[in-house]
């Protein structure tokens, strides 16, 4: 695992806290809501295109 990876999930997450945090403050709370899933889902999808990757290098290691 790359520690590029960790940078950019934890780069995203202190954007998104921040902007969440700006909307909350302005009386926006739907969209401060809606910013948080949005980041979550772009969190989940880079995470999942690794355990892709992770399991394929399990499966090419024990050659299933």
């Amino acid at each position: 695992m790359e520690i590029g990876l960790i940078l950019k999930v934890a780069g995203i997450g202190f954007i998104v806290s921040i902007l969440a945090q700006m909307l909350n403050k302005s009386g926006r709370d739907e969209q401060g809501m809606m910013l948080i899933i949005a980041g979550l889902v772009v969190v989940f999808v880079l995470l999942i295109g690794e355990m892709g990757n992770l399991f394929d290098e399990i499966k090419d290691v024990f050659e299933l």
